[in-house]
């Protein structure tokens, strides 16, 4: 009896200890979330803020919620053209970078070289891609832009955006078919098909998950990019979503309200976006994304 007193009394001990962990835990994970949404929290009230208040109090809830800002926003943005334009240009890029990414890692992975290191070295040629900062290429690429007559078309934008995704793009596509099952590439084979077939038909069916991931990263990044948009395009009917609050910076002067609210616009989509997406993420990246 005083053993099974015993057992029972540890047993209780053990489930108050998991349950203090789990709490512990739970309330850690609270605080961390409402730190990081808290500046997302602000950026929403002092949209509601003139640019004096916005100063003078920018820590004090306003007393009212004033829609002027947004008023002013779709007013002085012409979203129509903003979202056409950021759909052109993301849309050609990812898909550029897409197929050539996905050529090349399945290359990579798959094909066998004469010199074996040769396909390491090529391996990290294209990662090396990820030790470059893109702000210090944005003198050369408008350099480039310039002397091929690009220069404020969609072009100046297509063709850095896609060269700029293939070293992340490689690394997901690279461990994705490193941990690929060959098997079912020598099935196919075997059944007489083509290698072109079975990219289309058997390998690019397979790897979706990747693919999804791929592309969501790929359209957030185009999103948000600002600097080589706005050093490459001068034309305000060529303008993307980022560029969108440029409208509301003066020479002399800036439209802090306003540029608060269009800020708050742009990172609406991307929020709800990343929200239903969200699951092909986490999918692609523990589909054997991450691995080799």
């Amino acid at each position: 009896m005083l053993l099974i007193k015993r057992v029972n009394k540890e047993g209780i001990k053990g489930i108050m200890r998991g349950k203090r962990k789990k709490a512990i835990l739970t309330i850690v994970l609270i605080l961390v979330t409402l730190v990081m949404i808290f500046p997302l929290l602000w950026v929403v009230i002092l949209s509601f803020k003139t640019s004096a208040q916005i100063f003078s109090e920018p820590f004090i809830l306003p007393k009212r919620f004033d829609l002027t800002n947004y008023i002013k926003v779709f007013k002085v943005m012409n979203l129509s053209i903003l979202y056409k334009n950021t759909a052109i240009i993301g849309f050609f890029s990812v898909t550029l970078s897409i197929i050539i990414t996905f050529m090349s890692s399945f290359s990579l992975s798959r094909m066998v070289f004469k010199h074996k290191k040769l396909k390491d070295y090529l391996y990290n040629y294209f990662l090396l891609g990820l030790t470059i900062p893109p702000m210090i290429l944005l003198f050369p690429v408008y350099r480039l832009t310039v002397s091929m007559h690009l220069f404020g078309t969609y072009l100046s934008l297509i063709l850095p955006y896609t060269a700029m995704n293939i070293a992340f793009n490689t690394l997901l596509f690279v461990g994705f078919f490193n941990d690929f099952p060959g098997e079912v590439e020598e099935a196919a084979i075997i059944d007489g098909c083509g290698l072109r077939r079975l990219c289309t038909t058997v390998v690019a069916p397979m790897a979706k998950p990747i693919i999804s991931t791929v592309l969501i990263f790929n359209v957030l990044y185009i999103w948000n990019e600002y600097p080589f948009a706005s050093v490459l395009i001068s034309n305000t009917e060529k303008y993307t979503i980022p560029m969108g609050s440029a409208f509301f910076k003066g020479m002399f002067s800036m439209d802090y309200g306003g540029l608060i609210a269009s800020s708050v616009i742009i990172m609406v989509p991307q929020l709800i976006f990343y929200g239903i997406f969200q699951r092909y993420i986490v999918g692609g990246m523990t589909a054997g994304a991450v691995k080799g």
